[in-house]
C-alpha cells in the first residue's frame, strides 16, 4: 500500500476531509476501515485522527473514531475552511459578478463569502463590513477598500464576533449588498442550528437593498433546528452546478438562481 503521508498539505486536506465525512456519515469507524478508504497506513490514519480529534471536529477512542454532534464540526471555523473548497470557490466568482466599484456591502461569517472577500480587490473601490476575523485579515490592507470591522463577543469556534455588540453594530447599518451562507436549506427555506448565527444574518440581510445567498450543494436538501429566513426572501441565490436538476427546479421558482461552474 503506498503511503501518503508525506503527501502535500492540500493532499491531506483533503485526506482528513474524506475520512470526517465518512465518519460523519456512518456515525463511527475504525482505523484499518479508514486506511482502507483512504489508500494509507494504518499509522497515518491515526496522525490523520489525532489532528481531527485535537481540532474538535471527530473523537478518537481505542481503536476507532466517532462524530462529534453535527452542531459542533457543522460550526467549527477550521472545518468549514477545508471543506468543499472547489464548490466554495466557483460560487465566489459567480457573486464577484454582482459586486461593482462603489458598492457597500456585507458578508457574514461564512466560508464561501470569506472565498469572495478574496477576489474583492479585483472591484474596488468598496466598502465592506464583516464580523469574521478571517475575512477582516484578508482585506485589511487593500487598497481603496474601507474594512468596517464588526465586533462583539468573540467566538473561537466561528472565529467571528457574535452577540448583542455585533448585533447592534450591523443594525445601524445600510448596504448595497448583503453576501451571506448558512448550514442547510431547502427548496422553500434556510435553516442554522444556532440561534445566535441566526440573529445575526438576519439582521444582515435586513440591513441590505439586495440579499444575496451563497450555497454550495453538500448543503442542499437539509435542514437544522433553526429557521433562518424563505428562500423567497432573498434576491438571488448562488449555487454549484452539483445541485440537483430537479431541486433546482424548484428554486428557481423561489428566486433568482446562478449557477456556478466548478
Amino acid at each position: 500500500m503506498e503511503d501518503k503521508s508525506s503527501g502535500s498539505a492540500r493532499s491531506r486536506n483533503i485526506r482528513q476531509q474524506r475520512i470526517t465525512d465518512y465518519v460523519v456519515g456512518k456515525g463511527q469507524a475504525s482505523a484499518a476501515e479508514l486506511a482502507d478508504l483512504t489508500g494509507v497506513s494504518v499509522m497515518t490514519v491515526h496522525r490523520d485522527l489525532d489532528e481531527l480529534a485535537r481540532r474538535g471536529l471527530l473523537r478518537k477512542y481505542r481503536g476507532g473514531v466517532s462524530a462529534q454532534p453535527s452542531t459542533v464540526f457543522e460550526s467549527n471555523s477550521e472545518y468549514r475552511l477545508n471543506a468543499h473548497v472547489e464548490a466554495k470557490a466557483a460560487i465566489a466568482r459567480q457573486a464577484l459578478t454582482h459586486v461593482e466599484p462603489g458598492m457597500s456591502i456585507l458578508l457574514d461569517d461564512s466560508t464561501t463569502a470569506l472565498a469572495l472577500a478574496r477576489l474583492l480587490p479585483q472591484v474596488t473601490p468598496l466598502t465592506v463590513a464583516t464580523n469574521y476575523l478571517p475575512a477582516i485579515e484578508v482585506l485589511k490592507n487593500v487598497e481603496d477598500l474601507r474594512l468596517i470591522c464588526l465586533g462583539g463577543d468573540y467566538s473561537p469556534t466561528h472565529d467571528s464576533f457574535l452577540g448583542m455588540p455585533c448585533l447592534e453594530a450591523v443594525e445601524r447599518l445600510t448596504v448595497d449588498a448583503t453576501f451571506v451562507s448558512t448550514s442547510a436549506m431547502n427548496a422553500e427555506m434556510t435553516f442554522h442550528q444556532e440561534p445566535e448565527i441566526v440573529m445575526v444574518k438576519r439582521a444582515m440581510l435586513a440591513s441590505a437593498g439586495t440579499r444575496v445567498l451563497l450555497m454550495d450543494s453538500s448543503k442542499m436538501p437539509r435542514t437544522a433546528l433553526y429557521r433562518l429566513q424563505e428562500v423567497a426572501d432573498y434576491h438571488r441565490l448562488i449555487v454549484d452546478s452539483d445541485v440537483s436538476g430537479y431541486l433546482l427546479a424548484e428554486l428557481q421558482d423561489e428566486t433568482e438562481v446562478d449557477v456556478a461552474s466548478v
